[in-house]
């Protein structure tokens, strides 16, 4: 049985939202309908974006969950892609700290949807 993972995150504009969380990951979607768009992060592992199945997300709803991208390189790589991301004008949440799993620090999309960025396992 082949298994794959797809974690779905609810978007206002998945168009808009792809091309944000495009920019952030330096990826292109690979499979895209107007109201679903995924991105292939590897072997059995995907993020879908999906509008339309709730009227206007609002970034002020709390988010019980979140999108982890897990990093290699280490401290520097994150502190790196921190600043990075900060320059392009992400909302950034929590910024760079230690969690007792490593540096991490939290950001949100423009749905308001939660993403981590933390050290690779």
């Amino acid at each position: 049985m082949t298994t794959s993972v797809v974690s779905i995150v609810y978007v206002n504009d998945a168009p808009a939202a792809a091309r944000f969380y495009g920019d952030l990951l330096g990826m292109s979607p690979s499979f895209e309908t107007p109201g679903y768009i995924t991105f292939d992060l590897g072997p059995g592992a995907d993020l879908g974006l999906w509008s339309g199945q709730f009227e206007e997300l609002s970034p002020d709803v709390p988010r019980t969950s979140e999108v982890c991208l897990a990093i290699d390189g280490g401290p520097d790589e994150l502190n790196a892609t921190f600043k990075q991301w900060q320059s392009k004008g992400v909302t950034i949440l929590r910024e760079p700290h230690d969690a007792g799993f490593g540096l991490t620090f939290l950001a949100a999309d423009p749905d308001g949807n939660r993403i981590r960025v933390a050290p690779q396992d």
